[in-house]
């Protein structure tokens, strides 16, 4: 599990590297598909997402890309809430099924929706992982792993850049 989790580490590093080389490109456009409310699934092309999408959330979430462990602003984060998806809105977890994993990812055990997400089978890198995918538009969250507390046992190690969060009222 450490060789792993040191080898997840490196390659989010040189993941991130490129992306920071990549964030030169001009900003993106407004995201006409980006909504909280409405669930229906998008089809979207690839060529469209990276019109909208900042050059790094485009990385992350629809080339599987990793931020940099302990770089994203939601992996210490305790404020009471909800996740979305960055790239659609859709909402994913709930500030209740955080949990401080260490992982320099936020950590969820549970996503808000049985259906808010779905899995795919990752053996990039040499190793075999599961995918955690919004259901919504597509774009790739993090992973899940077995290794979370009680009551699932899960980890849901996200990438904050393709998470976005409201805060609940007078939450800070």
């Amino acid at each position: 599990m450490k060789t792993l989790f040191l080898l997840t580490l490196i390659l989010a590093s040189q993941i991130a590297c490129h992306s920071q080389n990549e964030s030169k490109q001009p900003p993106a456009a407004p995201n006409p598909f980006y909504s909280r409310t409405d669930t229906r699934k998008l089809h979207i092309t690839n060529a469209e997402w990276k019109k909208v999408l900042s050059p790094e959330l485009y990385a992350v979430a629809r080339e599987a890309a990793t931020e940099r462990a302990f770089t994203g602003k939601y992996w210490d984060s305790d404020v009471k809430g909800n996740y979305y998806c960055a790239v659609c809105g859709n909402p994913l977890f709930r500030s209740d099924a955080k949990f401080a994993s260490s992982c320099g990812w936020p950590s969820f055990f549970e996503p808000l929706r049985a259906n808010s997400v779905i899995y795919k089978a990752d053996n990039s890198y040499g190793m075999q992982r599961t995918e955690v995918i919004c259901e919504r538009c597509g774009s790739h969250l993090g992973h899940i792993f077995d290794d979370g507390p009680p009551p699932t046992h899960k980890r849901f190690c996200m990438n904050s850049i393709s998470l976005d969060f409201e805060p609940d009222p007078g939450a800070h």
